[in-house]
């Protein structure tokens, strides 16, 4: 080989192998880096993995949900009237739910009933309570709503204490801590004209003898010669047909007929027919309700001169006004009349005392609290009387020398607004000459106070 051929490998070797061994270090440095990333794409595909695994479990999840909404839809389906296709949506809206309890406490300082183990002019306090649960829906297009009520209540409070015409306490009352079907009805509108249909079991206190003041015991007055006419012989709860029409705006008139005995046995030979005719007024921007009413009732009644005829009828008139005076101020006025000369053998004072009333009214008023600053407060005022007839006063073979005066009654009660879910009231009522004064060794006149809380849901 020649000198410079030899010269050429020389200067060739030392070009390209003499970086290679400058480099080393940078040799390391890159697979340093390497590794640095090789270590951070297994991160990620490990966070991949996991990420999977979720979404799998999710997925799962999902055909989960999607399975129970199939079962649903098919329960649905069957349920739907004719099986003919799926359930309307609709039929779950408008519906409205509510839930509310009552509790009352009163005390008397003198109880007028002297058997079952109580004691003559005894002080004592007792308490009653009631749980609600009400279900509404409503078909707007077909202009009906379908309405139901259940309620549980226990306690007679103190109406299982006095003897009186009429008693304090209408809130008061025994389901044996049972759920029972107080009220289930369809309402339909006819012809579009103002004409209602309401069938089923009905409140006939619903319908008749209403007042805007006085005809709720669990918000109004607790005493029942306060909340209806006692000379009325309302039905229970019970089967029953109302229809009301509204051929002008300030004109109403309605319609009733119930099984007068609330039995639901033999409706046809017991009727309670009931109507009234209600004015609505707007004097002065002021509302008002002017409700004038007549019934008769089939159930079988007793005539006080003759014993033997034990298949009367009865029948009565009535009245019932409210009318604002003020913004927040409403007064109200209930009269009632009855055949004197009958008595429902069924409707007795405690101690099984037959009596029947002639006459009945009270008047009273009702306060809102924005005068004082207390918009939603109440305080209530009603006096009234309960007058039996002058036939039980002469022909009654259960009492001797019957006084038969005039049953008096006063209530006051302050409802006081706490929250939007519970308001509670303090609640006074004086009775004087209770049943007539013919209780022996009672004293005559009876104060209660008590408390009534309510809690609405």
């Amino acid at each position: 080989m020649s000198l410079k051929r030899i010269i050429f490998c020389v200067l060739f070797a030392c070009v390209w192998v003499s970086p290679l061994l400058a480099g080393e270090d940078s040799w390391q440095d890159t697979i340093r880096n390497l590794e640095r990333r090789i270590d951070i794409l297994e991160k990620k595909v490990e966070e991949q993995n996991r990420y999977i695994i979720e979404q799998e479990t999710q997925l799962k999840q999902q055909k989960e949900k999607i399975t129970d909404y199939e079962s649903e839809l098919a329960f649905l389906k069957k349920i739907d009237a004719g099986n003919q296709g799926p359930v309307d949506p609709q039929i779950f809206q408008d519906i409205k739910l509510g839930a509310g309890s009552t509790l009352v406490i009163q005390g008397a300082n003198n109880v007028n009933y002297n058997g079952d183990g109580h004691t003559l002019n005894d002080s004592r306090a007792d308490a009653s309570y009631s749980a609600d649960i009400t279900l509404e829906k409503e078909f707007k297009e077909q202009d009906a709503r379908l309405f139901l009520h259940l309620e549980a209540l226990d306690g007679q409070g103190l109406e299982d204490n006095l003897t009186l015409y009429s008693n304090v306490n209408h809130d008061a009352g025994s389901s044996d801590n049972r759920l029972k079907v107080t009220e289930l009805w369809f309402e339909k509108g006819l012809f579009k004209d103002g004409l209602f249909l309401a069938l089923g079991k009905l409140d006939p206190t619903a319908y008749f003898d209403q007042n805007e003041i006085a005809n709720d015991e669990t918000t109004q007055f607790l005493s029942r010669i306060f909340r209806n006419s006692p000379t009325i012989e309302f039905p229970d709860n019970s089967a029953g047909i109302h229809f009301s029409y509204l051929p002008l705006e300030w004109l109403q008139l309605s319609y009733g007929v119930f099984d007068g005995d609330g039995d639901w046995e033999e409706i046809g030979d017991n009727l309670f027919n009931i109507g009234q005719v209600t004015f609505k007024t707007n004097f002065f921007n002021l509302a008002g309700n002017y409700r004038f009413l007549g019934w008769n009732s089939k159930v079988y009644h007793t005539r006080w001169q003759d014993a033997t005829s034990t298949k009367d009828s009865s029948y009565g008139f009535g009245l019932s006004f409210d009318q604002k005076i003020a913004t927040a101020i409403t007064i109200f006025l209930r009269y009632g009349w009855q055949n004197p000369k009958v008595y429902n053998p069924e409707i007795v004072a405690l101690g099984d005392l037959n009596y029947s009333l002639e006459h009945s009214w009270s008047a009273g008023f009702q306060i809102e609290g924005s005068i004082w600053s207390r918009p939603k407060d109440v305080l209530g005022l009603a006096i009234g009387q309960a007058v039996p007839s002058r036939k039980y006063k002469r022909y009654t073979s259960q009492i001797s020398q019957p006084k038969a005066k005039s049953e008096g009654h006063l209530e006051m009660y302050y409802r006081i607004y706490l929250n939007e879910h519970l308001a509670i009231s303090p609640d006074f009522q004086y009775i004087w000459n209770a049943f007539g004064k013919d209780i022996d060794g009672a004293k005559e006149n009876i104060f209660l106070g008590g408390m009534r809380a309510q809690l609405d849901f």
